[in-house]
């Protein structure tokens, strides 16, 4: 089986998470040993740490720059993986109120940062909760869109 940076990002998303958050303080040799143990590829895990410290480093850029209201453009290759249905769905959920200007361009890098041509909406909703997790004042719509997510799709099973 064909595993990918996505499914060990929600591999981990769905298990860690459940997990009791207060005694929640798993080390990344922990983590690695978890999801070796749940037959994920080392190459993939690798990069899935790659991926979640750029989402710490990203964010934490993002939330310390000022945002003004303004027109997205997207980039020929955001353009190329993010198809006209993706590009919709990041505009609603910014109209919704469930991501601000930060969150979508957080959002983006992390979806650019997958290197797949072949997202489709249900692993770009899993990469908006994760951003929105990762989010301090984005509680309202990681709840909102996690119910979205869990309603529509079929629990994500290893």
């Amino acid at each position: 089986m064909k595993e990918s940076v996505l499914d060990v990002l929600m591999y981990l998303f769905e298990h860690v998470v459940d997990e009791d958050m207060e005694d929640l303080d798993p080390d990344r040799e922990q983590l690695e040993m978890r999801l070796l143990d749940a037959g994920f590829p080392t190459r993939e895990i690798d990069r899935a740490f790659v991926w979640l410290d750029g989402l710490a480093e990203q964010g934490s850029a993002l939330a310390s720059s000022g945002t003004n209201a303004s027109l997205r453009l997207y980039t020929d290759e955001e353009m190329t993986r993010l198809d006209r249905e993706l590009r919709g769905f990041l505009l609603f959920l910014e109209q919704s109120g469930l991501l601000n200007q930060t969150t979508r361009e957080l959002v983006i890098d992390r979806i650019m940062a997958l290197h797949a041509d072949d997202i489709d909406l249900d692993q770009l909703k899993w990469v908006v909760l994760m951003v929105l997790f990762n989010q301090p004042d984005r509680e309202l719509g990681f709840t909102e869109l996690e119910d979205l997510v869990f309603e529509e799709s079929s629990p994500y099973l290893h």
